[in-house]
């Protein structure tokens, strides 16, 4: 009995330590994620080569964990210890330099790595140009395998424990002990605690959670009255983004253009020659139908002179929205800040329906301002700070880790707050 009694308690304690343990492992990918979209996803993807390598087995690739932490954090400084595979990835990537991460923590870049790790091979390229394969032919993570066991296991601690309770009871009838009157589920104070807190904790994590997202649009992508490709226009004909929006060098809204800027390439484009365009439901888009669309809003008629006053706006549905009591300045981050469209919008030139990629919440946008590098170099913007550019120039200020957005007061409430 009682060594039945132990078994049942290992088999607990087990269960509880492997579901501590997913959830640490699924807490730590979750944190990697974040971390990898606020600061690698604008040049880099897990399986795909975009701007720099594909990260899939990215630590297969180093010899040394200790080498990889060193070239995340400055791969500048790290290049002049003269590392071979440093030095022919730099050549390879056209000597095109990583952002500098120098206050990520060990435990922060380990994070990056375990989500890299957590996303499922799609048989891209990576970096060194071989095949990335998923060993175990599925694309289901650790947390899911953790997940099963932990499930198996609590199947089993039940059978064990009704083993040994119907054990007692035949020992107790041997012996003649009286057996106590067996007490309905649903009137077990033990059982209606423990269902108690249970509710207790799943009701408080959803609350949490639905409150946390309160305001929040991330992947919010409504359907635009006319279906416009930023995959096509930004991506396959490679049209800046400021042609069309202006605001992002000059002042506080990036701005949508009027109806005279699409004409000004679409008087001559009447029709669409390009690839298909699929839509998010799998739908194929009449791309010239879209045009017509467009001419309808302008008021223009094919072989006739176009007047433009004839034109209405089109009614865009709005995407990205902050709250009224939050400030933000395109013109602050695109033309001072020298930030990508990409950082905060995600790879919109590979969009055929634009989302929101980024929750814009204010976490997300302060650990930005703690991690950014301004870039004070040949930038007027910044001149009058003239404090750190003496401290960069005297060298009191390592220039290798540079200046960040928190030091310059990006971090402070009124600078983002009225």
């Amino acid at each position: 009995m009682i060594r039945l009694r132990s078994i049942a308690k290992t088999f607990f304690l087990t269960l509880t330590v492997l579901m501590a343990f997913s959830c640490v492992n699924t807490a730590s990918a979750q944190d990697g994620k974040a971390l990898f979209s606020a600061n690698c996803a604008s040049c880099h993807a897990v399986n795909k080569r975009l701007t720099g390598p594909a990260l899939a087995g990215v630590e297969d690739r180093w010899p040394d964990k200790a080498k990889l932490h060193a070239w995340i954090r400055n791969n500048q400084a790290f290049l002049k210890t003269g590392d071979k595979y440093a030095n022919d990835l730099y050549n390879e990537y056209g000597k095109v330099g990583m952002s500098i991460f120098q206050n990520f923590t060990d435990k922060e870049i380990d994070a990056i790595l375990a989500y890299i790790k957590s996303v499922p091979a799609d048989g891209a390229k990576g970096g060194g140009g071989t095949t990335v394969a998923d060993p175990a032919g599925s694309s289901s993570d650790n947390s899911i395998l953790f997940g099963i066991l932990t499930l198996v296991l609590a199947v089993v601690a039940l059978i064990l424990l009704q083993v040994n309770g119907n054990l007692k009871k035949l020992s107790d009838d041997k012996e003649g002990v009286p057996a106590a009157e067996p007490i309905a589920f649903w009137k077990n104070k033990a059982y209606i605690a423990v269902v108690i807190v249970l509710l207790f904790i799943v009701g408080g994590y959803y609350t949490t959670m639905g409150a946390i997202g309160l305001g929040r649009s991330k992947d919010y992508q409504p359907e635009q009255p006319i279906y416009y490709s930023h995959k096509v226009h930004a991506g396959i004909n490679q049209i800046n983004c400021q042609y069309c929006h202006i605001g992002v060098y000059q002042g506080k809204q990036a701005t949508l253009p009027s109806v005279n800027v699409c004409m000004n390439c679409h008087m001559a484009i009447n029709e669409y020659k390009g690839d298909k365009i699929i839509n998010e439901d799998g739908v194929e888009v009449n791309g010239t139908a879209e045009i017509k669309k467009l001419y309808k809003y302008a008021g223009f008629e094919e072989g006739k002179p176009w007047d433009a006053n004839k034109a209405k706006p089109i009614e865009w549905v709005r995407i990205h929205n902050l709250p009224d009591h939050v400030y933000f300045n395109h013109a602050q981050h695109v033309n001072a800040g020298k930030v990508a469209c990409q950082t905060c919008h995600g790879e919109i030139q590979k969009m055929s329906e634009v989302k929101q990629y980024s929750n814009l919440s204010m976490g997300w946008c302060i650990n930005c301002h703690r991690e950014t590098k301004v870039q004070f170099k040949d930038n007027g913007f910044y001149s009058i700070y003239e404090k750190y550019h003496a401290d960069l120039k005297s060298g009191k200020i390592d220039s290798t880790k540079g200046i960040t957005v928190e030091k310059i007061g990006g971090t402070e409430c009124q600078k983002c707050h009225y």
